[in-house]
């Protein structure tokens, strides 16, 4: 029992200087006592999704009360800062935040207020200090999931309990409306409470009808206050689970987002046309952002602009 208090301290002091380096202050909402909710694992049409960022942000802010959300595609961030950048423009109530959902060789992790893209396939442990390197909360999605490469036990607690001050989990993602998310939704809250981390909700939408159907409650209503009560272990959630039916009718959509996008691979490839995959981003947005997205391939922990990449960054698939 010892030996867990003292790695749940160590982790608990890691994620204390992670917390300074947020930002001091609270925001006039925590003082009032309002609690906000956000979804930050939704999914675009830049990977499996089916819908695109402006889509996803109008939906948000016309048929739902979330304050804050994340677009977390698979190995892309061009639709997340499309979003952003749109809410930013309109001055929306929403406030979006870059995520991703990155596959490691142990599975999937969920990455947000990402700076640069982060790189697939490589170790868990790499990738989580990577997310940790630019400010990032690394979050366990679906954990235990076989299907949808959620995280094994033995891979959560090994980060866990790594002595390196960037191999740490920020929170594990309890409530979660999929199947994949129900699977093991007890298991994962009883990991948490052995572990020490918050649990947070998200919906790991990929319709619009189904964004906030899992969320996070949280003190505040801004990103930051998000970020501050993960990091104080301050967060709750909610979802409201799909069943089967509702979930065959999401997949049927998006296997036909997927069907357009092999036919437009094949016609590109195969037939030459100037027929570029749709990442649900206008073209000139995602010409805007060639210095900002990280090359797939830069080596290490070091990132170079997009478009020193040969054009990789449009071509590669999602997971």
């Amino acid at each position: 029992m010892a030996e867990a208090v003292g790695e749940n301290g160590a982790v608990e002091a890691r994620r204390r200087d992670a917390g300074a380096e947020a930002g001091p202050g609270t925001s006039s909402a925590v003082e009032s006592g309002r609690i906000g909710k956000a979804d930050m694992h939704i999914h675009s049409l830049a990977s499996d999704g089916t819908a695109s960022a402006a889509e996803i942000l109008d939906h948000v802010e016309r048929w739902t009360d979330l304050d804050v959300i994340a677009i977390a595609d698979h190995e892309r961030i061009e639709a997340a800062l499309e979003c952003r950048r749109l809410a930013g423009a309109s001055g929306s109530r929403v406030e979006v935040v870059v995520g991703e959902e990155v596959t490691t060789r142990s599975g999937h992790v969920l990455a947000v207020f990402l700076q640069a893209r982060v790189r697939r396939n490589q170790r868990l442990e790499t990738t989580v200090a990577e997310i940790h390197e630019q400010g990032g909360l690394a979050i366990v999605p679906h954990p235990f999931s076989s299907f949808t490469l959620g995280l094994r036990r033995h891979a959560i607690v090994g980060v866990h309990r790594s002595s390196d001050p960037l191999v740490y989990w920020d929170a594990l993602e309890g409530f979660n409306p999929s199947t994949a998310g129900r699977f093991g939704r007890a298991a994962t809250a009883r990991l948490a409470a052995t572990l020490g981390l918050p649990l947070v909700g998200n919906s790991d939408a990929h319709t619009l009808d189904t964004i906030g159907d899992g969320r996070t409650h949280f003190p505040g209503s801004t990103a930051e206050d998000y970020r501050r009560a993960v990091l104080a272990g301050a967060t709750g959630g909610s979802c409201d689970d799909w069943g089967f039916v509702r979930e065959a009718f999401i997949y049927s959509r998006q296997v036909r987002k997927q069907a357009r996008d092999v036919l437009r691979w094949g016609r590109r490839n195969l037939l030459g046309a100037d027929e570029p995959r749709d990442l649900g981003v206008p073209i000139e947005q995602l010409r805007a952002q060639a210095g900002y997205v990280a090359a797939a391939d830069a080596p290490g922990r070091t990132r170079r602009p997009a478009a020193e990449a040969g054009g990789r960054e449009a071509e590669e698939p999602p997971a």
